[in-house]
């Protein structure tokens, strides 16, 4: 009696636990029989035991089948597992189909993975495949309002551009996004109004910017494809070529005046050297004068200059001294010779 007790016991735990776990399922896997989207009861508890949302993969797999999207359940875990949003991925590929684009699953998935982590999603993929959408040239989130460019004549020309993109699917994943069409157009833009003779030509042709843009192939390589470059303003800017002229005759001066500084350094220098040896020649004559008296009275003691030829020479000086006072003007006074 007792392990007869004890089986009856073990075999309600058993029951009770498969009541749960029926129950717990039971509500999803009805709702996807009824919808046509048969789901094992087996397949949802191995979905529970790996932790994978049975709920929204197989609400996922119910609008698949819905929509006529060839996908099974095991294809939708997968891309879950790898971190793709399910819901997201089902809704880019109802949308393409109804736009009457091809988008398979395997491409959906990629693109959903590619803009995981970014501000896009697939919907918004496939919602700018099916109505394009416009990028302003460039981005007011920079803090520029235009793309300024120099003509040929030096006059600044600011232009705002709006380009009218669409995605590419196929080339969706690994591609360039926005950023750099809007680098690429705002290049072309500056080219062309650089190659320009005179910044006239560009106001009177804004046309032939988004021509010239448009040919070079600027979505090469990018997630879009450009459909049209249409050019929003154009203004004038300021003369940037005679502002590099007068930068450059404002250095040249500063040059001119650095050398003429060094010049004129330079004979101050040599002034004061000449002045230097005046001085020291004025030195060496005041030194020969010193001599003179020396060198008379080693005369007078020698014999060799007598008092009458002292007298004589004095007589002569004065003579001297007198014919050049008057022949000097008046207020000049006549130089003094050396001192007997």
């Amino acid at each position: 009696m007792n392990l007869t007790a004890l089986g009856i016991v073990v075999l309600g735990i058993v029951l009770l636990v498969l009541l749960i776990v029926i129950l717990s399922f039971f509500n999803v896997w009805l709702r996807a029989s009824l919808s046509g989207a048969h789901v094992g009861l087996v397949t949802l508890v191995a979905m529970r035991l790996r932790h994978v949302p049975y709920a929204t993969l197989v609400e996922a797999y119910i609008t698949s089948v819905k929509a006529g999207i060839d996908v099974s359940m095991t294809e939708i875990e997968r891309h879950y597992l790898a971190g793709g949003d399910v819901i997201q991925t089902v809704q880019g590929v109802i949308n393409a189909q109804k736009a009457g684009m091809t988008l398979s699953w395997d491409r959906a998935c990629a693109i959903d993975l590619a803009t995981k982590g970014t501000e896009k999603s697939i919907t918004e993929a496939v919602r700018t495949s099916i109505n394009p959408k416009v990028i302003d040239v460039p981005n007011p989130n920079t803090g520029r309002t235009t793309i300024d460019g120099v003509a040929k004549d030096g006059i600044q020309v600011k232009v705002r551009a709006r380009v009218t993109v669409r995605s590419n699917l196929e080339k969706y994943v690994g591609s360039a996004q926005e950023e750099t069409v809007i680098a690429r157009v705002g290049e072309g833009i500056v080219t062309t109004i650089g190659s320009a003779e005179s910044y006239k030509w560009v106001l009177e042709n804004p046309d032939s910017i988004s021509r010239n843009v448009l040919h070079r192939g600027l979505d090469t390589g990018t997630a879009f494809e450009i459909l049209s470059i249409d050019i929003a303003d154009v203004d004038v800017g300021d003369n940037i070529g005679a502002k590099l002229q007068e930068a450059q005759a404002m250095a040249n001066k500063n040059m001119a005046q650095a050398q003429a500084e060094i010049r004129r350094a330079a004979a101050v220098a040599q002034e004061q050297e000449m002045k230097a040896r005046v001085e020291e020649m004025r030195a060496k004559v005041v030194e020969a004068e010193s001599q003179v008296p020396l060198a008379m009275a080693e005369a007078f003691r020698s014999g060799n200059l007598g008092i009458m030829d002292y007298y004589r020479m004095n007589n002569i000086k004065s003579d001297t001294d007198m014919r050049s006072s008057i022949a000097k003007p008046a207020g000049s006074q006549a130089p003094k010779g050396p001192s007997a």
